[in-house]
Order: C-alpha cells, then structure tokens, then sequence
C-alpha cells in the first residue's frame, strides 16, 4: 500500500521543519535494525536529536524541492540509497554519534549474511553428544570425546571477514549458541552546516588538529625559506637568520653594534665570563634546597601544640 498524498505533505513539511530547526544531519544506515531497536535510540537521542525515516524516492524528491533553495542540501542526494534514514541534531557532533552507533544487539550468523569479523570457533566442551562427531569434522573443527562429550581441542575460524556465511557454518553456531553478529545504527555520512564528511573525521582530537596546523605551518615556512619568499609563517625565521649573518658579519670584521660588543667581549675572555657565572649557577642549585628547608621548618612549626600545655 503506498503512502497518500497527505502523508506525504505532512512528511515534507516535517523534513522542512527539522532542516530550520537543526544545523547537522547525520546520514545512517539501518540494515537490520528492528523496531524495539529503533524504538530504544529514538529514547537515547531524546532531547539532543530527532530520527526521521523515509523512503528513499520520497527523500530524493524532497531535497530536490529543498535544494532549489538550499543549494549546499546537493551534496546528501548520493547517499540516499540502500536502507538509510536521517538523525538531525545541533549539539555535540561525536556525542551524539557515540550514542547512535551504541546501541548494538548480538544476533546470530545467518547463511548467505556476509561477516563483518572474523567468526571463530572456541576450544571447550560442547556438551554435544559423541554422535555429533562427524559434523564438526566436516568443517574443520578438531574435536575429542572428553566425559562422554565433543570437545573443540583448538579455537578455530569457520568464516573470514567479508565471506558469506554457509548454511553449515550457521547451523554449528547456532548449535553452539554462538551469535557472533551485533546489529546497529552505522553512520554513512554526517552533514554540518553544508559540509559533508566521513564519520571518522570525528576521531581526530583537538591535539591532532593542533599538531597537523603547527605542522603545516613549518612546512610553509621551510617552502617560503628555500624560495626566498617571504610569508607570514617564514618572516620570523628570515629576521633571525638575518640578525645571525649580521653578528657573523661583525665577528668577522671590525664592525661592531650593541647586540655583538658583549658578544666580542665573551669570545675574548672567556674565563672571566666562566668564573662569573659559577656563583649564579651555584644560587640557582641553592634555592631549591633552602625552599625544602623553608617547607621543612613550616611543617613542623605546624605541629606544635600551638604554645598550650596539655592539662592548661
């Protein structure tokens, strides 16, 4: 049964609603999500987000109608495909993130799912009774009678990553109870204030970003220096090798200024220059000391019983 015309109108204006009421949209995947698993995310994000869902036709048509006045809404059509819905929000990005990808719940491995890890096998009592045997010895599994049971000698990997589970490897884990899936919200793409990005972009802390800008700014100045250009990033660096060419120049020569006289001064009597910085070396190493001492003296002072004998 498809959607009426006044369901529709009622969706549009609801989308148009949360694009003004929200400045970020998380674009996510729901493949196999079920209803009660909704339900519970949709109570998570009460307050700092709302959960929008729709089908993909009625979504494209929708921002086609929003893009003619919001241009930058463009860049969400190509990830409207597959089984995908919408999170709107304006508070913390990764917050929210973290909050709709948490929600997991473990399921069992299904023939012809494709495995997203590894699935392994591990070693123990199975419970199962000897009859059993052959099955597992079909599938690799080395296995031995232990008290009248199958026992797994080793843990041992019965699906790859990205291969399709087969109808047996199924039926073993789910006679092992194993259910090595968790299904849950994913996030495609996240767009903020008309930019599109991966959801990963969120990992990388102010640090890194810190680090990344100082680290692009040395390497501006390193091209600015080697060209001889000067920038922004390099005009400290070329004023102070030009202040070192300079004292050189007035090593090298008769020359002399304020900054290179002491200079000159040292290099012609270093001993003197030596003895007079023992003394003030030898203060700097004596304070720290003193300082302990100082605390030391206070400490004690403190527990004293503050002049008053004991039966005053």
């Amino acid at each position: 049964m498809g959607v009426g015309r006044a369901s529709k109108e009622n969706w549009f204006a609801r989308l148009n609603e949360l694009i003004d009421s929200y400045s970020s949209i998380f674009v996510v995947n729901i493949d196999n999500v079920s209803s009660q698993q909704m339900h519970q995310i949709r109570q998570s994000l009460r307050g700092e987000a709302t959960v929008l869902m729709g089908k993909n036709t009625m979504v494209r048509r929708a921002l086609r109608q929003v893009i003619s006045e919001r241009p930058e809404f463009e860049r969400l059509v190509p990830y409207v495909r597959g089984n995908v819905g919408f999170v709107f929000t304006s508070g913390d990005l990764k917050e929210v993130r973290d909050k709709v990808i948490s929600n997991r719940v473990a399921a069992p491995a299904r023939a012809g799912a494709f495995a997203p890890v590894d699935i392994y096998v591990p070693a123990g009592n199975t419970g199962m009774e000897p009859g059993k045997t052959s099955f597992f010895q079909a599938l690799g599994v080395p296995t031995k009678i232990a008290r009248g049971t199958i026992e797994i000698v080793s843990d041992v990997r019965v699906v790859e990553s990205g291969n399709r589970v087969g109808q047996s490897e199924s039926a073993l884990l789910n006679l092992l109870n194993i259910s090595p899936f968790t299904y849950g919200m994913t996030v495609v793409q996240i767009f903020d204030n008309g930019q599109v990005f991966a959801s990963d972009v969120l990992d990388v802390s102010e640090e890194e970003l810190v680090g990344r800008f100082a680290q692009g700014i040395q390497q501006v100045a390193s091209i600015s220096l080697a060209l001889n250009y000067p920038t922004i990033a390099s005009v400290m660096h070329s004023l102070v090798n030009s202040y070192k060419n300079l004292l050189a120049v007035s090593l090298a020569t008769e020359y002399e200024f304020e900054g290179s006289a002491k200079l000159k001064e040292m290099l012609a009597n270093p001993e003197a220059f030596a003895a007079a910085a023992a003394p003030a070396a030898a203060e700097e190493a004596a304070a720290p000391a003193e300082e302990a001492k100082e605390e030391a003296k206070e400490e004690e002072e403190e527990d004293e019983d503050m002049g008053f004998g004991l039966f005053e």
